[in-house]
């Protein structure tokens, strides 16, 4: 067990992106056991500078979060997000698996296809499974990209509408300007102003 941990640690180390254990698994000799390698690798890193973490259904190893901040660097951000695309990744992410036509509903404006399209890019979303409705409408959900970027094991892990108030990024008074159900999203950021923040985040 001493060597398949070994060898988790020399893959999970030079790969840039997390690793399954089905794909540690393909890569290691027959009969290794990687998820308990796994196991015994998390405990062995507790405590020290870098971690193995799990995100989403694979495994990385990060930076420990109190050392974040000796990595970071000043760099001109050249793509920021819409208000809408933030919006509509917000929805997607707290109740996934969702339609284009639920996020409508919440938001209480059309998507834009070029909202999504950005998203799906990004590549922190993609499409789920049809719903077993009329006309069968896919779905969208949040990708293994978005938990990483956000250092979350699962979706489950994002923070509630409580932390979210105390955090101070929520209120109950709708932006100024908000407008009414039913009104089409432009296509250009800087779009809509959209209901009350709170709905964002309420099953």
């Amino acid at each position: 067990m001493g060597e398949q941990e070994r060898m988790v640690e020399a893959v999970l180390f030079a790969s840039a992106e997390p690793v399954t254990v089905r794909e540690l698994e393909a890569r290691m000799p027959h009969g290794s056991d990687p998820a308990e390698a796994l196991m015994l690798l998390r405990t062995r890193y507790e405590g020290r500078g870098v971690r193995v973490v799990r995100v989403g259904d694979a495994w990385a190893i990060r930076t420990a979060p109190d050392l974040g901040f000796l990595m970071q660097k000043e760099t001109v951000e050249t793509r920021k997000l819409s208000r809408a695309a933030i919006e509509t990744l917000a929805i997607i992410a707290y109740h996934q698996p969702v339609t284009r036509a639920e996020i409508e509903e919440i938001r209480g404006v059309s998507v834009s296809r070029g909202t999504v399209d950005q998203l799906l890019e990004m590549e922190w979303i993609r499409f789920g499974r049809r719903k077993m409705t009329p006309g069968r409408p896919v779905t969208f959900v949040v990708t293994q990209d978005f938990l990483d970027q956000f250092g979350l094991e699962s979706a489950r892990d994002l923070p509630g509408l409580k932390e979210l108030r105390s955090a101070g990024l929520l209120d109950n008074r709708p932006p100024p300007g908000a407008v009414a159900l039913g009104v089409s999203e432009p296509e250009e950021d800087g779009e809509d102003e959209a209901p009350g923040q709170s709905e964002l985040f309420e099953d």
